[in-house]
């Protein structure tokens, strides 16, 4: 099977945003508690509490934005309840997620350091559904006001003399269900109202994002550009892929079929038209594109695994998710002047991860590793590339057996990643490189798998990791190189 493609080499589409490769962590399941938190007196080697083989994993990963604490956990979180000495912090019922208690031991403070540890942004999502517009007005002030106040008082007490820097701020979560059940006209008026204290402190200035659509809810969207579009600065999407037919069957992380693989990164490739057509409608409200999408949940949900809390969303991750993953990052690259930021979900332990913990061991995940593979992406120019691929066909559904990206990094290196979807055939790839004036060597990565479920496991934790490609050649300007079936690989061309 063939795949033919032309990158303009000297053809800049947009800028890649490195939030494009943020991530997303919720106090759900084990994400924070035993994923990222473990508290300083744990037996389990820590920085501060933050659990440092997860933390040293994520590093590599150049991560460079976070997303907290939800979620549908956001809008029931009061954040003065995770504050001050942890040992008389209150506890709650976390109501969505399991109805386990929640000792707020991980609050504003831990987060904020959890960030400066990885070096990355964070995006902290405020409570509409059951919060007040004090509460969050407080919020803000607590962690970015530099003079003398209440809430600023309060932090140095609690051990924080200078604020912290805070550019991401998202006003409610999935207001249209877990968020409250709201209609759009309804959440258009209290995000303009819930905004209007989410305040700029000295030269703190906050990125406002208003909670978007659900999937396809293209009213949504309309509402919220007519009535709300000048008073933010981004408006998210969330969509999930689930391959099974319904939501009460989702299907098995694991144990699944070819017919499941077709249908999963069929679903995926959905996020194409829904990408196009939410950014139609900002478009119209605004052209010049000052508006971020920011599409802050994506990513597989599967059933559970056998045996575990159905609220804690624990699943495992095979090569179909490094394919899934893939492709998204492709779809963003090619929305990129558009898409300012998505967040995976989530980063440890829940849906999508990138780790899977248990107790002290630790197992990077296929996902994992196309991030880190696809993070020379981050920041770079998106190449303008035209790609012909032949169809992968199965069960009388067809879908292009080939994904490309490609782009252009600060010191001149063209970085292209490709995804060979179909589970048994290879790809032969022909790439004319247009508007290269000088030759080019080339270096490469691969990751596949003995199977379409192949993935790595605490007892087999490289079943699925990244190898040297030298399957790719240039010679007169073209790139050639054969993919082998359910792979992912990134080549880098240098001078």
């Amino acid at each position: 099977m063939k795949a033919n493609a032309i990158i303009q080499t000297d053809v800049v589409k947009a800028t890649i945003n490195r939030n494009i490769y943020g991530h997303f962590a919720e106090h759900l399941g084990r994400c924070i508690y035993e994923g990222l938190w473990v508290g300083e007196d744990s037996p389990i080697p820590n920085t501060q509490g933050i659990r440092s083989d997860v933390l040293e994993a994520l590093k590599r990963l150049n991560v460079p934005v976070l997303r907290w604490p939800g979620g549908c956990f956001a809008d029931e979180y009061h954040w003065k309840d995770g504050v001050g000495p942890r040992k008389q912090r209150k506890r709650m019922v976390n109501t969505h997620w399991g109805g386990v208690v929640e000792n707020n031991h991980f609050g504003t403070h831990e987060f904020m350091l959890l960030c400066e540890l990885l070096g990355c942004e964070p995006y902290i999502s405020g409570n509409v559904g059951s919060g007040t517009v004090q509460e969050m007005q407080e919020w803000v002030e607590y962690m970015t006001f530099d003079g003398e106040s209440p809430m600023a008082d309060w932090r140095r007490q609690n051990g924080r003399a200078e604020p912290w820097k805070l550019t991401y701020f998202g006003v409610g979560n999935e207001n249209w269900g877990c968020g409250g059940n709201m209609r759009p006209e309804y959440y258009a008026d209290l995000y303009r109202h819930y905004q209007t204290y989410v305040r700029n402190y000295g030269g703190n200035k906050i990125y406002r994002i208003a909670c978007g659509a659900n999937s396809g809810d293209y009213r949504w969207t309309e509402v919220l550009m007519r009535e709300a579009a000048r008073f933010m600065d981004g408006l998210s999407l969330h969509y999930y892929t689930v391959p099974g037919p319904t939501w009460q069957e989702k299907g098995s992380a694991t144990e699944f079929t070819e017919q499941d693989w077709f249908t999963t990164l069929k679903k995926t490739l959905f996020m194409d038209e829904l990408i196009a057509k939410h950014a139609a409608i900002m478009d119209q409200y605004d052209p010049e594109r000052r508006i971020g999408l920011i599409v802050d949940e994506w990513g597989t949900w599967y059933d559970v695994e056998p045996g575990t809390n159905p609220g804690f969303l624990y699943q495992q991750n095979t090569l179909r998710d490094a394919l899934v993953a893939g492709v998204n990052l492709h779809i963003f690259h090619k929305h990129a002047s558009r898409v300012k930021m998505a967040n995976i979900a989530q980063t440890v332990n829940v849906l999508q991860a990138m780790v899977l913990t248990e107790g002290a061991k630790m197992v990077l995940t296929p996902t994992y590793h196309v991030f880190e593979m696809f993070k020379v992406h981050q920041g770079g120019e998106a190449l303008d590339v035209h790609l012909k691929s032949d169809d992968y066909e199965f069960g009388g559904e067809r879908i292009p057996q080939v994904s490309l990206s490609a782009s252009r990094d600060a010191e001149g290196r063209i970085h292209i990643s490709l995804c060979n979807l179909h589970h048994e055939a290879a790809a032969d790839l022909s790439v004319q490189l247009r508007g290269l004036t000088d030759n080019r060597r080339v270096s490469g990565r691969l990751l596949t798998g003995p199977s379409i479920q192949a993935h790595n496991t605490f007892a087999q934790p490289d079943a699925v990791h990244p190898v040297p490609f030298d399957g790719a050649a240039v010679a007169g300007g073209v790139l050639t190189a054969q993919l082998p079936a359910r792979s992912v690989a990134v080549l880098t061309l240098e001078a």
